[in-house]
Order: structure tokens, then sequence, then C-alpha cells
């Protein structure tokens, strides 16, 4: 098994609203080169921004709302990316300035990235689109504040339920057009000019206001002034000239030309707005980054408390299981239980798995192939190469428990009175029985040993397949089914627990040739019902069996096996310490010899009319089967229990498929080992 990699800090975004963006040096110089000036360097863009402002945001993949505390958050420094989107590729500038001011976070910069991101957040600015921005941050610590308690954090007071990171470190902050906060409104001031792309040719902007000229003869490090553009001389009009008609002919065209070398083969219903309503090459640019953009939500979340066995446990809890302090972790348990409230919807649990691995459908039925594929494989990229959140493997886990329950829960009287051994393959195996010739030989002087034999006695068995294939289908799915998550394991636990009763005791009542009066191993007559007689003569009987040599077996018999019409009196037999007889003209025995001597196993099989060879009166003594058994039971690599396995529905079916099976295989052994009294004539 390769090495698990250490966790890695789970990221979290909290989307909020910037307060402001402003452009604040203007261009210096005209760049024609008619007044000697030479043309400098664009002072970059500013920004300033509200990026939280302490109060409870609904995010993705946390059931309560999230307070990250800004006492607990950590800034490891004044200079940190800002993005568009939270993605790494679409780098927009940095900050210069981060601080915690009357309980929010702020921060400014610089659109420093020659990026088209940073040209779209500047050009959207410049006509007035309302941005609005997200913290990337670790969660390192949180809190859960219960319903009906209050918590103070920010300087102010919440009501819980109510999710408080206590510790956390800020990654980056982000634009995005739709924060988290709604407590914060976003006005953007003060934009003149677009970012130039690389190559560009600096052209003069006019200032705009007064404050902005101000701060931009300050900022400047050169004195040039602008140069005065050309008096244009008034003209007579006499309509457009020739001339003119074919330059606007000329501008169209090439207007119409770039628009369709923007949006390709790809944005057909973009290129034909641009060019039906007049879009420059700008705008219609501005649209196609947005629009190539992936979709996603305005926060990426991962709740750290959130691990695979909260979810287990949450499962366990939900389904009911009989004892689940014995399969899941008390502390599991615990968080489980305060997290979902007892229980946790299927939906619920393959969302949380889909989320963790990059998902961005914000309900399962949004999308429900969508939620299916992230939460069994993955989503790919940065988001599912951080997810600890594996479906399948949580799945399997919790259907191994519900199908232990389901197995446990039918008559495992079969494995009290049988020996079980493992098999390494399905080929049919031979065992030894060391009965006879393996009494210890006298030494000889010189100090020879002899050599002992595994006799003749030998008995086959061979493992063979069982199994069952179940589906949870997609109205499971969409109904929110979980115990189709639950019931189903369960079921092929219990299936699993009925065959292997059904091969057994088939088996075992087949024996016409194995308990005979050959044999010595069969009473007959109305003396061999179950009474303190009828288990005397039984006794007697087994402890006067004899090894090949002819000499005493040396096995003691141990176990008392009944159908369920004979359970009252076998109990009497085992636990009473005298029993009465009250018939006319019997004996009054007080003691009872058998008392604590045989331990009673009673199975319903024994008379059940479905099985050839049942009885109501038939019982058996038997010896133990970990001295010497009369039916053996084998396991492939010793597995007792089925196993079950969890997988996505194939493409023809929409749901989860489940499957069980069981390697096993039953034999009767020694004869020896076990007495039968038929308890009739």
């Amino acid at each position: 098994m390769p090495a698990q990699p250490e966790p890695q800090p789970q990221v979290v975004a909290f989307a909020c609203a910037p307060e402001w963006l402003e452009a604040t040096v203007p261009l210096v110089g005209n760049g024609s080169g008619s007044d000697g000036a030479v043309p400098t360097k664009p002072a970059l863009p500013r920004f300033s921004m509200v990026a939280y402002t302490g109060g409870p945001m609904r995010l993705a993949g946390w059931r309560h709302p999230v307070i990250v505390d800004l006492a607990g958050l950590k800034i490891p420094a004044q200079h940190r990316p800002i993005r568009l989107g939270h993605d790494a590729s679409l780098g927009v500038g940095h900050t210069d300035r981060i601080a915690v001011e009357g309980g929010k976070l702020i921060a400014a910069g610089l659109v420093s990235r020659d990026t088209a991101a940073a040209r779209e957040v500047v050009v959207s600015s410049k006509n007035g689109f309302p941005w609005q921005a997200s913290i990337g941050a670790s969660v390192e610590e949180h809190e859960f504040v219960r319903e009906g308690q209050t918590v103070q954090v920010n300087g102010q007071a919440f009501a819980g339920p109510v999710n408080v990171v206590r510790r956390s470190t800020l990654g980056e902050i982000s634009f995005v057009d739709l924060g988290a906060d709604g407590n914060t409104s976003a006005s953007v001031l003060g934009i003149h000019q677009s970012l130039p792309r690389s190559g560009d040719t600096a052209v003069p902007t006019p200032a705009a206001d007064t404050a902005t000229n101000t701060a931009a003869a300050n900022a400047t490090a050169t004195t040039e002034k602008p140069a005065t553009p050309p008096v244009q001389a008034a003209a007579t009009d006499t309509g457009p000239t020739v001339a003119d008609l074919r330059a606007a002919a000329a501008a169209e065209t090439h207007r119409i030309a770039a628009i369709r070398t923007l949006c390709g083969k790809d944005h057909a219903t973009i290129e034909a707005k641009a060019i039906g309503e007049g879009w420059d090459a700008t705008r219609t640019e501005l649209e196609v980054l947005r629009a190539a953009r992936p979709t996603a939500p305005a926060v990426h979340v991962r709740d750290s408390g959130l691990t695979p066995s909260v979810l287990e446990a949450a499962c366990v809890l939900a389904g009911k299981h009989s004892e689940p302090t014995t399969v899941c972790d008390e502390q599991a348990l615990t968080a489980a239980d305060k997290r979902f409230r007892g229980g946790i919807s299927l939906q619920e649990l393959l969302l949380e798995a889909a989320w963790a691995n990059g998902a961005t459908a914000r309900t399962f039925k949004s999308d429900p192939r969508q939620i299916l594929r992230a939460a069994f494989s993955g989503m790919g990229g940065v988001q599912a190469g951080l997810s600890t959140i594996d479906l399948g493997g949580i799945l399997s886990n919790v259907a191994n428990k519900f199908l232990l329950d389901g197995f446990n829960a039918v008559e495992r009287v079969w494995r009290n009175v049988a020996a079980v051994g493992p098999v390494s393959d399905f080929k049919a195996i031979t065992r030894y029985r060391l009965i006879g010739k393996d009494q210890y030989e006298k030494v000889a002087p010189g100090g020879e040993i002899k050599h002992g034999t595994l006799g003749e006695i030998s008995y086959k068995n061979q493992a063979d397949t069982y199994g069952l294939m179940l589906s949870i289908d997609r109205r499971d799915l969409i109904n929110d089914d979980l115990g189709a998550i639950t019931l189903v394991p369960r079921k092929l636990g219990r299936g699993a627990g009925l065959k292997i009763n059904d091969v057994f005791w088939t088996v075992f009542l087949n024996h016409a040739a194995f308990f005979t009066v050959a044999n010595k191993n069969l009473l007959t007559g109305a003396d061999t019902a179950l009474s303190i007689d009828g288990l005397t003569k039984a006794e007697q009987a087994f402890l006067e069996q004899v090894d090949p040599d002819g000499k005493p077996l040396g096995i003691m018999p141990a176990i008392v096996l009944a159908p369920p019409s004979l359970s009252a009196i076998g109990t009497q037999l085992f636990k009473s310490l005298e029993l009465r007889e009250t018939t006319a003209n019997a004996k009054y025995p007080v003691a009872n010899p058998h008392q604590g001597k045989f331990r009673v196993e009673i199975s319903r099989y024994l008379s059940n009319p479905q099985y050839p060879g049942n009885s109501s009166k038939a019982w058996y003594l038997l010896a133990d089967p970990n001295d010497l058994p009369v039916v053996e039971v084998v396991f492939l690599n010793g597995q007792e229990a089925p196993v079950i396995e969890t997988a996505e529905a194939d493409f023809a079916t929409l749901g989860v498929q489940m499957r069980g099976y069981h390697d096993f295989g039953v034999a009767l052994q020694e004869p020896r080992a076990g007495l039968k009294a038929k308890g009739e004539a």
C-alpha cells in the first residue's frame, strides 16, 4: 500500500464585497511626439476593498452559517495575491495593505498583473460593474455554537446554530461578481482607463475629477504637461462625402471582423448580439472572457472538521445501527450528532463528497450526474487534489457495518457446533483426523523416536462463491432515501446469513449414511426422547465410542443440539438442579445428574419441513468442535463475514450498485464426534 500523504490545510473562501476601486495616476503625454514629450509608462490602477464585514455567511458545504473570527485570522504578509474567482491562473494584482479595522477586514493594493483577468476587472469597473470580494483562507480551528446559545465575535453577538472559525490563515483575496457577505454593499469610483496591453502605445486620457487629478499630479515623477489637442476649424455642414461613407463602411467592416475573430466558433450568440447592438472589440472581448470562465460558486469551502469517519458515523446513526458504539469511534459519533442532528440524508452525503471533490452544483437535483461523478471519482484539478472525502470508501465501510449487522441478526447456531477453518483457493481440500496411531511410543535406548502417520481417515471440503447484487436507483436518490445505503447492505448481510444457514443445515441433515447403527452413533426407540434417561443413554453410547484400534476415543461430549420443540426440556436438563417425575407409577428422582454438563444449542432448521431429514423429536449429542468436529465450515482466506462492494452504476443506470458475496464450503467430518438420538421408535 502506498504511503498516505500528510493532510494539507483546508482551503476556504469567504466572499464579501469591496467598498471601492479606483485608478490613480493618469497618463502623461499624448504619445504623438508633437511637443517633444516622451510617452511615460501609465501608473497602475489601485483598488481598495472591505474584504469581510465580520458577519455570518452562508457557505456551500457548511450546514450552518460561518463567521470568521478576525482576531484569530493570521495575515502572513502585507503582499498577498489578488485573483479573479479564486483561480490561480486568473491573476489580477497584489495588496500592499491589509488590516482589521472596526471589526472589518480591509485591503488595498495595485492591479499589477498583465492578464486578461486584470483587464476585465478594470474595464468592468470603468463600465460601472459592482465587483465584490472573497477571501481565501485555511481553516485551522472552528467551533460550533448550538441552537439557543450566543457567541461574541468581531464585536458583535450572534445566535446559534453557527460555526465560528477561531483560527485561520489568509491566503488570497479574489474579485467575484457575487459575494457571500450580504451585509456589505459595494461601490466603484474613479475608473478612467483600462490597463494597457503589452506593447500598446500610451494614449492620454483626460482626468474626470479634481481629486483624481490631484492624486495623479502628486504621484507622477515627471513635470511634463500633457500636450494641448489641436483646435479643429469649424466647417460648413454639407453632408457626408463619399470619402466619409467609405471610411464609415471600412470601420464597420473592421468592427465586425474583430468581433468575429474574438468570438470564434464557440460564442455565436455573443457574436450576433455584439454586431446587432454595435459593441466595440473591447466590450466583446470582456463578454467572451466572462463566458469562457468556468461557472463556479462564489465560494469554495472545505470543512476541516468534516472527516470520512464523521460521515460514516452520521450514516450509522441515521440507519439506526443496533450497536453504533461497536462500529464507530465515540468521538466521531459525537461530532456527527452535533453536525447532522443525529442523522444525514442520502443527498446530503453525496453533496458533501462531491463538493469536497470540486463539484459546483449547489443541489443534487440540479445535476445528479455531476454530483455522482464528482462524489465517486473526483472532478480533477486543485479541489479534487485536496479532497480527503472518498465516497466509495465511506459507502463501503458503512455498507459493511450494516452488512454485518444483518448477517449477525440471523441464527448462527452453526458457528457453535461446527469447526471453522481457512482455505486459500477453491480447490477441494483433504482433512486428516488424528484418531488412532497417534499414541506416543516408548523411546528405545539410543534415543530413536519412531515416525507416526496421519492414518487413513480423511475428509473432503471445498469453498464455493455465493453472491447477490442490488442497486440504489435514481428514484432512491431523488427521493433522498438514506435507507437505501443502510437497508440494502443490511438486506445483503441477512441474505448471506440465510444462505450459509441453508447450505449448512442441508449438509448436516443429509446424514442418512453418517449417523447409522453401524457407526454406533444412532439411537432409536421411545426411550431415546430427550429426558434424564434419554440423555444418560446417549452419554453412555458416546463415551463407549472407540478409535480405529478399538481403544477409547478419549473425547467428551459437550453440546446438546435440539429443535425448538425440545428447547424447554433441554434448558431444564442444563440448568435445573432437580427434576421431579410425577406420573402414577414412576420413580421420583430429585437430583439432575446432567445439570451444567452439556451446553444446549437450539436450531429451528432441525425441524423445518423444507429440509430433508428434519424432525421435531430427534436431537444430537456432539463433541466440542475444537476437539473433534462432526461438521466443518471453511472460508476463503479465513474471511468469515461476507464482502460488500459499492460502485457507481454503469452508463445505462443512474444510481449506485452494491454487490455482496461470500466464499465458503460445508462438509460432514468425523462420525465419532457426534451421536443422534431419534427420540422415538
